[in-house]
């Protein structure tokens, strides 16, 4: 419990770095954090350690109330990414709204340029350990991403996505979770 305390006077320390930030909550030891004067974080925001988060030039991230995001989070934001309120993102997880050109061979990627893509996570979404979310990548509330899946697209509210490629499994309809018949 004591280190929930020392998390709890780091995130009251950060709250002069964030543009806009919620109380309480509370930030393990980050790894790396570029760009916190676009981050908008709701109240008890909980993130564990190991949270590199880099917002670069004109991205914004928004983080809605009672979010919770274990460890070793990597995020990269260069358009918007939003996380639902109510959202809980586990371990390992990646979420990201940049994709590198590659379209000129021989010519390197990381001279290509990016693309931009807006990624949003709705209200009540759980992303499973290991999960990458790509950039574009939109999930409706409720959405329930499984362990080490690879998403990339447009999701339904109440939708159970698994996989790599991510495809939906189950989707919440008339008060119950019907499995989805999928081809392969």
């Amino acid at each position: 419990m004591g280190y929930k305390i020392l998390w709890g006077i780091r995130f009251v320390l950060m709250y002069f770095l964030w543009k806009k930030c919620g109380f309480p909550g509370y930030i393990g030891k980050p790894i790396f954090l570029m760009g916190l004067n676009k981050v908008n974080v709701g109240s008890r925001v909980r993130i564990f350690p190991g949270l590199r988060l880099e917002v670069h030039k004109g991205g914004t991230l928004n983080i809605g109330g009672n979010v919770s995001i274990g460890q070793n989070l990597h995020m990269t934001c260069g358009k918007k990414i939003v996380i639902g309120s109510g959202s809980v993102i586990t371990a390992n997880v990646v979420i990201t709204d940049i994709d590198h050109e590659y379209k000129q061979v021989g010519k390197p990627v990381l001279e290509q340029g990016l693309l931009l893509s807006e990624t949003v996570i709705g209200e009540n979404c759980f992303i499973g350990s290991g999960a990458i979310i790509q950039a574009g990548t939109v999930l409706g509330d409720h959405c329930v991403v499984g362990a080490n899946s690879v998403v990339h697209g447009s999701f339904l509210s109440g939708s159970v996505i698994v996989g790599a490629p991510a495809r939906v499994m189950k989707q919440y309809r008339n008060g119950e979770w019907e499995r989805v018949l999928v081809d392969v």
